[in-house]
């Protein structure tokens, strides 16, 4: 169009010409540097490009029924139905979120006869979910908790309590518990570790279904852990994803968290529903600190709001609805625990048939740790290099540390894994 150079600056050149010149300063943002990719999302693309027939994804952490579907639980839809009908406005939750359903939630974990409930001694306060729950917690222990800034986390752990504690100015150290000999629970190097940290360290707990092992403690060993951490006196942290679908049983995958508070331990807790009652989009948890008394508590309660006000400023209303509807209702809440046992069952008898059809199979390998374990996580014990021959060659996706979701696996297709991780352990 120009039989000339034109110079001038871009401002100008777009004024004289009415031309939109490229300007080529650098970017504000030209020294942010690609993240890595999500692990599990990483595993869900690479399943989606897949096109064989029998590709499995075992790394999505969500329950799936027999045919491989989403279960939305008939409880949760009897809920939403009544929710509905009562027309309810959509107006903002009160920071710390609806009071009834905080109530009941922490009343769920500790048990409705707890002195924590009974005496009103919890500060307690709705959270996004599980991960919500534990960000506020770590930025509370990190303002103050008084004696360290250190948390110990056990060694594997859920990838994002890492990062929330960082985030929160914490540092973050490990101690054993997984053993890779055994496929199972390094107990004997979980107690020296915890017996060799300073006095009141601040100790992340899995109160049951550990993700990513799915290796819980057995309650004798869940009384010598609290004995152990009451005389050293250091802080439990508890992290409570799974309560009533890990083992089928409310009460029992509560056991540690009542022992603890039994034993005369201060502790705060971090709930979520996103599992137990399919939840996942909803995005609904509850954490709850423990407190000596009510003056305490209201103490703790105006920081925690102090905390959330900045953060997201109040929680989404409609699961914690929900979650209050069933739990309000004994007779709505006890088909819940029937549904919530039907899933943990399915799940049960999943890893019994997976680790059968290995025997049948004639595989010379040890294979208890598949139903010694509980959850929706299972720690296959295979190597990354297995792993990796598993998508190659067996169009199946789990993480590279050999863990698989149970919740993956049906009755249509544990044959063909189970066959699967055979030919990759001979």
């Amino acid at each position: 169009m120009f039989s000339k150079v034109v110079k001038g600056s871009p401002a100008l050149l777009s004024k004289q010409y009415g031309l939109a010149v490229l300007c080529r300063e650098a970017s504000v943002w030209e020294k942010v540097a690609l993240g890595p990719p999500d692990a599990i999302l990483g595993i869900t693309e690479a399943f989606k490009r897949d096109k064989d027939p029998k590709k499995m994804n075992l790394g999505v952490g969500s329950y799936r029924d027999d045919n491989g579907k989403p279960y939305v639980l008939p409880s949760v839809k009897e809920a939403e139905k009544r929710i509905m009908a009562k027309n309810m406005d959509k107006e903002y939750a009160p920071i710390s979120g609806l009071s009834e359903y905080c109530k009941l939630a922490a009343a769920f974990a500790f048990g409705e006869d707890s002195p924590v409930i009974k005496n009103g001694l919890n500060a307690s306060t709705q959270s996004i979910s599980g991960t919500g729950a534990l960000r506020i917690g770590a930025a509370f222990c990190s303002l103050f908790y008084p004696f360290s800034k250190d948390v110990y986390i056990p060694s594997p752990t859920w990838g994002n309590h890492i990062p929330i504690f960082r985030h929160c100015g914490m540092n973050v150290k490990y101690y054993k518990y997984y053993d890779k000999k055994t496929v199972g629970l390094d107990y004997q190097g979980l107690m020296s570790d915890i017996k060799g940290f300073p006095d009141r360290s601040l100790l992340l707990l899995h109160a049951c279904a550990h993700n990513p092992t799915g290796i819980d403690l057995k309650k004798e060993q869940w009384k010598e852990l609290s004995a152990l951490i009451k005389k050293k006196n250091h802080f439990p942290f508890f992290d409570m994803a799974y309560q009533g679908f890990a083992s089928g049983d409310a009460i029992n995958d509560a056991f540690a968290i009542r022992q603890f508070v039994s034993d005369g331990h201060q502790v705060v807790l971090c709930q979520s529903f996103a599992k137990n009652m399919g939840l996942y989009g909803e995005r609904v948890g509850n954490f709850t600190v423990v407190c000596k008394d009510k003056e305490e508590v209201d103490r703790v309660m105006s920081q925690l709001k102090i905390i959330i006000r900045p953060m997201y400023s109040n929680p989404p209303v409609h699961g914690a609805r929900i979650v209050l509807e069933i739990l309000s209702d004994p007779q709505l809440k006890n088909q819940w625990l029937k549904e919530v046992k039907g899933m943990a069952d399915r799940i049960i008898s999943v890893r019994k048939k997976l680790k059968d059809e290995l025997g049948k199979l004639g595989s010379s390998r040890n294979w208890n740790h598949i139903t010694d374990q509980i959850g929706m996580f299972c720690f296959t014990g295979l190597t990354p290099e297995q792993v990796d021959r598993m998508a190659k060659e067996f169009h199946i996706y789990l993480t590279r540390d050999g863990r698989i979701s149970v919740a993956g696996v049906s009755s249509n297709n544990y044959q063909y894994l189970a066959s699967s991780m055979h030919s990759c352990t001979k």
